[in-house]
């Protein structure tokens, strides 16, 4: 198994199925993210993501009537110094459009695009390949990291 390469600073985007990898400790994606987290702990590293996560974290626990599982996700999204929403706002969504116009993207994921864009990030962790026709941003694939493929830091600092 791979290791992930994280930027020696900045602000490393997350996207909901990240979030939930390491709330839920799916593995093998939680081993790897501990790294992450450590950085995050030591104050090298922010986290960002869209308060999109938020609505997408939560669907699971509140369908499945899962309170501790609710209360987990809405603990690192919301109650945690180290983790940051970035909040939707016009310009975001102006640029999730232009987006969607260019590649094609379906809404969800062009808006976390265009909020890890808007916010300059250095690292964009995800497990989806589809934000690879995103120009400019600085992928990262679990799956890849995993496979200890090249790929996974071909477009990240």
């Amino acid at each position: 198994m791979g290791s992930l390469i994280l930027p020696s600073s900045g602000l490393v985007y997350v996207d909901a199925n990240t979030v939930i990898y390491a709330v839920e400790k799916v593995q093998p994606y939680a081993e790897v993210l501990d790294s992450l987290w450590k950085s995050v702990a030591a104050g090298s590293l922010a986290v960002l993501s869209s308060e999109l996560t938020v609505c997408e974290a939560l669907v699971r626990p509140l369908r499945e009537r899962k309170p501790i599982l609710e209360a987990a996700f809405r603990s690192f999204l919301i109650g945690s110094r180290e983790f940051r929403l970035m909040p939707i706002v016009l310009a975001t969504l102006e640029r999730a459009a232009r987006i969607r116009a260019e590649i094609g993207m379906k809404t969800p994921d062009a808006i976390h695009a265009a909020t890890a864009l808007e916010a300059g990030v250095s690292m964009f962790l995800t497990n989806d390949p589809i934000f690879r026709r995103v120009a400019g941003l600085p992928l990262v694939v679990l799956s890849e990291v995993i496979a200890g493929s090249e790929k996974a830091h071909d477009r990240a600092g």
